[in-house]
């Protein structure tokens, strides 16, 4: 067995023959097919909320993305300093925002802690550019050590971003593992608990 990762592998045979199921015929374009109306409508199912699902390749895709259209001018994002966001896919974030980057915050098994958010977001002078402004807190669910986020972990994290006026954003790279090892719903584990994006 080899777990390096998912995307180094061929998928299941029931995922390829689905897609070839619906490779055939002719479909609209840009998300306004009948397949992609049925993904949004599953999405929305699943996490309990009417939600925007954008199709990407690969996770580093989606998370630069996200981080992307929360950007600002001297944006940096605060993570945990295993983050997956800042151990494994270096320089996406750098690339698609424009040269944000990142803030590792400390915290016990891979996952951060509250009271050490607050104090890092406060080193920031909202008035001062130059040394940079938070632009979103993000986590990675589950985390690269293999801890997940409890419900309320994440809304004590929320808690302090909101409170900062800053997005929370939420790195599914295990997102199905954390929901089967907490039994809580992907909605309990997002939106519920104060994630803005996944």
């Amino acid at each position: 067995m080899f777990f390096a990762s998912d995307n180094w592998a061929g998928v299941h045979p029931d995922i390829s023959a689905n897609l070839s199921r619906h490779a055939a015929g002719i479909a609209t374009a840009y998300g306004d097919g009948d397949l992609d109306r049925a993904v949004y409508r599953r999405f929305s199912e699943i996490f309990e909320s009417d939600v925007q699902v954008f199709f990407v390749a690969t996770g580093t895709a989606a998370n630069a993305l996200s981080m992307a259209a929360l950007n600002r001018i001297g944006g940096i994002a605060l993570c945990h300093s295993e983050a997956h966001i800042n151990v494994d896919e270096f320089g996406a974030m750098g690339f698609y925002t424009g040269g944000a980057r990142v803030m590792p915050v400390p915290g016990p098994l891979g996952r951060i802690n509250p009271q050490p958010l607050d104090k890092a977001i406060q080193r920031y002078s909202r008035d001062l550019a130059p040394g940079g402004q938070p632009m979103a807190v993000t986590i990675t669910q589950a985390t690269e050590v293999g801890t997940v986020y409890t419900v309320d972990d994440v809304k004590a994290i929320a808690e302090v971003s909101r409170r900062h006026g800053l997005p929370l954003h939420m790195d599914g790279a295990r997102f199905a593992n954390a929901i089967a090892a907490t039994g809580v719903t992907p909605a309990e584990m997002t939106w519920k608990s104060g994630v803005d994006i996944i």
